[in-house]
Order: C-alpha cells, then structure tokens, then sequence
C-alpha cells in the first residue's frame, strides 16, 4: 500500500512523535495480536503484513523523514527486510526462503530460539528431615546423629553413568543439537518449530553402556548417619541448614542443601515459655501455712555430666502461703539461643487439703479452729458492720 492509503501510525497506534523505542514495543504487540498463527480473523495475514510494513517505515529514520514529508519510503533507494526486496525480505511474499514464527518471536523479545544440549550433570535438590529432641536437649544444645535416606553418588561408576567408564557418544538423530525442528507447511510458507531430541532426551549425546547400579543416572538411594550439632536454646519448629549435604544431582552433581527440622517433645515435670521454665508442685496444707523448703530436681539433672550441685534447687516457701503462689528462681530456665542468657524457673503451688483424717488428727484440726475461731462459717462483713444479704435487703428499699 502506499503512504497516501495507509496511515502507518494509525496501523501501531503510536503518535506521529512516537521515539523509537515507544514505536518498537507498539510493533511488538499488534504483531503477537494479528499474526495469522495467533488471530482467528479471516484478514489476519493482509492486517500482519500491514503492521509489518509499517514498523519497516517508522522504525527507520531516513524512511520515517521520507514518509513523514508526503514521499514514498517503499520506493527505489530503499531495501526491505531482505536486502533490496522490499517487503519480501521474510523470504518472496513469507513463502519462498521459508518462515520462522519461531524466529520472528524471538527477535521481538530478545530470545534465543535454540536452547542447546542440555548437560547430564545438574545440581541436586534440597531434602528435608525431621528430628525429635528432648527439652533437656533442645535447652542445652548437642551433637546428635541423624539419619538420612538421600541420593549419593554411583559408588560403581563414580557419577559418569557408564557401565565401563566412556564418555557419552554423540547422537545420531539431533547431530548432538540436543533438539530436532519440525518443518510445518501454511499458506504463510514453512513454519519450524524445535523441541528437545526423543533419541537423547535433550543430552545431544547417549551413553552406550549405562551403569547398572544407577541406570545411567550417576546416583543411587543411601541412607547414611550424619552428625548434627544443634545450638542450646532451640525450640520446636528450628531448622538447622546444612550446606552440601542434600541430594546428590544428576550425573553426579553438586549436592543441594540439608534442612534439619528440630520437633521438641512434652516433658513430664516442666513446660517451657520462651526462655522460661514452669513446673507445679504440690505441699501440704500444713507446710503452705507454716513455711518450709522444697529441693526442686532442675532440668540438667537429666544431663549426665551435670554436676551435683547443679541436679536440685532450694526453693523457700513463705508462712501462709496460698495455693496458686507462683515463685521464681532466676537463671534456672532455657538459655536463649542468641545471647545464651538463661531465663527464669516459675515454680507455681498448689497446696492440698487432706481429704482422709484419722480421729486424732481430726481433733488436732478441730482443737486448731476453735482457737482461731473458725468453727463456723460467717460471712464477712463490710466496715459499716453489713454484710452481703445486708447490702442486697439496702439495694432493694428493704
């Protein structure tokens, strides 16, 4: 079409001070829009050839000066795509050299379209465990063994792949490519399209003689013990990274990482709040209200080189203490598992009344009221002398 038929700017939908890059990105996208491959319209291959003429104009700075002046920027002086063809430069009106829709999606955004043979040797993946800790352990920190199921490298071939240690030989179908293209013929001319190689599965090379301890793949399943330390201070739901020590890749590859999650379990005597320990013990009724002192057996009394000194504390009950009293011991809890300060024992009461009394201790406890005059129950009164039914009787203009 010529200038005087065709607005080219209208064609991209840029403005005529379109820059070049505003232009370039205009072209990229009416092109994915109307390309007969993509566009279902019965005039998809004129309106292509259309954007396609237009970015050749208005991409081009003596062109664009000529078009813009009222010329003819397809006319004699000016090449096409192909070098002095106009825009039969795609290959004789996109049908005689043959057309690459793969190549056309590549220019336009900076692709390659051959991906290559892809190597038989590749990084290995990152693998998860799990492992159960005590709360004496995950508060004091150790070397512990763990057991892990991962792939290693082929012990028989050595991460090669090969039964009698060859290199790979090159593959006949793809020429060691890696891939294959397929030529597919449309009123456009000839499409080519490139997938990987069905022979070598992409490799561009065949291993003659696979190992038969790994199948050609260069590792095999283990399982095998490793030492972890684990830090004091760590809590349930912790993850210990391990470099290297992951599943083996591919071919032999570099092995990915190891992740070691850390699942604390429940402790009998003793709960754990952040950094704080917290137990309940029981004392009885007479011992909450004459005071006495309990020995409290400590969680590193569960550690064997603990010294002896360190396996019990002395914690002091008060005269009258009430049941529910919460005491303290400090640097007795969890040590924190960046500053290493340890946290604080909260050591809660919970004081007993005897429930089974012989007849001589019942006596004592009667003999006990009557000199503190608690025989009978009263309610308490308030300083105006009334008490609860009193206020009620007031509340109600009794």
């Amino acid at each position: 079409m010529s200038p005087s038929q065709t607005d080219y700017y209208e064609v991209l939908g840029v403005a005529r001070d379109a820059t070049p890059e505003q232009i370039k990105k205009a072209y990229r996208r009416m092109a994915m829009k109307v390309h007969p491959d993509v566009a279902a319209d019965a005039d998809s291959a004129e309106k292509f050839k259309q954007v396609q003429e237009a970015y050749e104009v208005l991409h081009d700075p003596n062109k664009r000066a000529v078009y813009d002046r009222g010329g003819d920027p397809m006319g004699s002086g000016f090449s096409g795509f192909g070098g002095g063809q106009g825009f039969d430069g795609f290959g004789g009106n996109f049908g005689g050299a043959g057309f690459d829709f793969t190549n056309l999606v590549d220019a336009m955004f900076g692709a390659q379209s051959s991906r290559g043979p892809r190597s038989r040797v590749r990084r290995g993946q990152d693998a998860l465990v799990r492992a159960q800790l005590t709360l004496a352990e995950a508060a004091f920190g150790l070397t512990k063994p763990i057991s892990i199921d991962t792939a290693v490298v082929c012990p028989t071939c050595a991460g090669k792949g090969s039964e009698d240690g060859q290199e790979p030989v090159t593959c006949t179908v793809c020429d060691g490519h890696g891939e294959i293209t397929q030529i597919q013929r449309s009123f456009l001319g000839d499409i080519r399209t490139s997938q990987a190689c069905p022979n070598c599965r992409g490799f561009g090379s065949i291993i003659a003689h696979p190992c038969t301890e790994c199948s050609g793949e260069g590792r095999v399943r283990h399982k095998r013990t490793i030492n972890v330390k684990i830090p004091a201070g760590v809590k349930s739901g912790n993850r210990i990274h391990l470099e290297a020590q992951g599943e083996v890749g591919p071919g032999g590859g570099q092995a990915g990482d190891l992740y070691v999650e850390l699942i604390v379990a429940n402790h009998e005597t003793f709960t754990r709040e952040d950094d704080n320990l917290e137990t309940v013990i029981r004392v009885p009724m007479t011992a909450a209200a004459l005071g006495t002192t309990v020995q409290i057996a400590t969680l590193e009394s569960e550690r064997e080189e603990t010294d002896e000194a360190d396996r019990w504390v002395d914690v002091e009950i008060p005269t009258g203490t009430q049941s529910g009293t919460r005491l303290v011991v400090e640097g007795r809890g969890v040590p924190n598992l960046r500053s290493g300060r340890r946290g604080e024992l909260g050591v809660t009461l919970l004081v007993q009344t005897p429930t089974k009394l012989d007849d001589e201790q019942r006596e004592l406890l009667l003999r006990l009221a009557e000199l503190r005059d608690e025989t009978s129950v009263v309610p308490k009164m308030t300083k105006h002398g009334k008490g609860v039914f009193g206020r009620l009787k007031e509340a109600f203009g009794g």
